[in-house]
């Protein structure tokens, strides 16, 4: 009877233990356990040279715990971050730069974090279709851009001679040109609807931001076009002066509107 009751009492914690023991025997193993952290830097180059990019991050992520504190794991930090990048991973990857310039802002390697910063920020992929809808970034959203400009603008101002300031500053002038672009293409829209109060508007606001880009023409000649439209004669006239001693050739006012495309405002 005895017996019989000792199994009642132990059958329940046989049963957990053995549950445990095949979870156990099932974990899964740490096969980087007795790496050597250059081992590991190793094996997460590897990773990254075959573009292998989400077996790369945890491993990077393991070496920056082990090699704590030393300046394999900054590399490390950085690594991931670009890893993060490539795979299509933004905010994980700006979190991680900014964790980097935080806890490392005497590094030799600030004016890369900076830049990868600004690289990441930086999208002229503008995918497959993009031929055929003529679309180009600047009639997407600008913030990115913006914040991409700040950290190309930190960089060529802490570190100029940096390797990486002279693209750095080309980026930055695409950059201008995209924003500037992104005016006109506002200003486009409205004057295609009509509203040629708000398109004059947005055309003098880019006029008045931006210098020295190639969207200048175009905002000159909407400028002329709404003012046009709205009949305000003297200034639609003082537009038009501006527009033809700055671009006497324009194509905009010789009517055949560019990239051998129908004007865009001709709309039959």
């Amino acid at each position: 009877m005895l017996r019989a009751k000792l199994s009642v009492v132990y059958a329940p914690m046989l049963a957990a233990l053995a549950s445990l023991l095949v979870a156990c025997s099932s974990a899964p193993v740490d096969k980087t356990a007795g790496m050597s952290p250059n081992r590991l830097y190793a094996e997460a180059k590897d990773e990254m040279g075959s573009s292998q990019w989400d077996k790369a991050v945890p491993l990077l992520e393991k070496l920056e715990a082990r090699a704590a504190g030393t300046p394999l794991a900054q590399q490390a930090q950085l690594d991931k971050a670009y890893a993060h990048f490539k795979a299509g991973e933004q905010a994980q990857s700006l979190a991680t730069l900014e964790r980097f310039i935080k806890l490392h802002p005497a590094s030799p390697a600030l004016d890369y974090a900076i830049y990868l910063k600004g690289i990441v920020n930086f999208n002229d992929d503008l995918g497959l279709l993009s031929a055929v809808t003529r679309q180009d970034l600047a009639e997407r959203d600008q913030k990115a851009a913006k914040e991409s400009f700040e950290s190309f603008k930190e960089l060529t101002s802490r570190f100029p001679d940096s390797k990486y300031t002279p693209d750095a500053r080309q980026r930055m002038n695409y950059i201008v040109g995209s924003l500037a672009q992104s005016e006109v293409h506002v200003a486009r829209y409205y004057y295609k609807r009509g509203a040629y109060l708000a398109a004059a508007n947005r055309a003098q606001q880019c006029l008045t931001d931006y210098r020295d880009v190639p969207a200048t023409e175009e905002a000159l000649f909407i400028l002329y076009k709404s003012y046009d439209a709205l009949g305000m004669v003297q200034l639609r006239d003082d537009a038009k002066r501006i527009l033809d001693k700055n671009y006497p050739q324009s194509e905009f006012l010789a009517g055949g509107g560019k990239a051998n495309s129908n004007p865009w405002w001709k709309l039959w």
